[in-house]
């Protein structure tokens, strides 16, 4: 268990995790039709990759030496009735064959199937704790976006933490410090509110950072962006150099200037 933790939480502590699991329920996303394509260029500014069986298999080569995070819940699509009613959609001992250093899934607290993705939840900490196999809760929120704020995610990360999840996603809101001093595991901002720019994206970032995440996992803010790589160094500069916002768009004005 802390060996694996160890490979997705740096020496510094902290972590980006670069997720591309988004087509479990949205189908082909918008600048990830083509999953493979998307990562490579990414993937070495990556800590660790989120990412469900079938792409893991199709799109990322055995070589590859970047840890693991599998989406192992699904069964939903955002033509169905309701994003909440996952279930759990791959074994413990898949992923210990996928030779993944972590799992994870969703848990939809104050939705219709809270007591269905809490106890999924729990019985997955139970397997991985059989198999030294950590497991991060995602606090997802379906299309309720106005959900995000710090006394319900805090609400959410405490209760996941609770139930054995060993570090929770979440997304970053006003006030984040209170969920994240509520919250006993380490928490990882999954992305904030929709913004224009790429300095606004940068100033959640830093904002979360300074409020105790130990990382990011976002994905639509990197690779749906005209110059992905040059926005995922700026990221890594705040989330590992401690750099502020002003500083990482600079860099990411001059990453970009180089690349056109």
């Amino acid at each position: 268990m802390a060996n694996r933790m160890a490979q997705l939480i740096q020496d510094d502590g902290h972590c980006v995790f670069m997720p591309i699991d988004h087509g479990y329920f949205q189908g082909p996303t918008r600048m990830l039709e083509n999953p493979r394509r998307t990562l490579e260029p990414l993937l070495p500014y990556s800590d660790a990759v989120f990412v469900t069986r079938g792409v893991l298999r199709s799109s990322i080569d055995p070589g590859n030496t970047k840890p693991i995070v599998l989406r192992v819940s699904g069964g939903t699509s955002m033509v169905g009735g309701d994003l909440a009613n996952e279930a759990i959609t791959t074994s413990m001992e898949e992923a210990i064959r996928l030779n993944v250093s972590a799992v994870g899934l969703s848990v939809f607290i104050g939705s219709d199937y809270e007591h269905q993705t809490l106890t999924n939840l729990s019985r997955l900490v139970n397997e991985g704790e059989q198999y030294g196999m950590p497991v991060m809760a995602v606090t997802a929120v379906g299309r309720e976006m106005e959900k995000r704020d710090a006394r319900y995610l805090g609400l959410c990360c405490r209760i996941a933490a609770e139930l054995g999840a060993k570090v929770v996603k979440t997304y970053w809101c006003e006030d984040f410090e209170k969920v994240v001093e509520g919250c006993p595991v380490p928490v990882i901002m999954a992305g904030g509110p929709q913004v224009d720019t790429e300095l606004e994206v940068l100033e959640f970032v830093d904002d979360g950072m300074q409020r105790g995440a130990i990382g990011v996992n976002l994905g639509r803010n990197i690779w749906q962006n005209e110059h992905p790589v040059p926005m995922i160094r700026a990221i890594r500069q705040i989330v590992h150099e401690g750099a502020s916002a002003g500083e990482a768009h600079e860099l990411f004005q001059t990453l970009k200037a180089e690349s056109n």
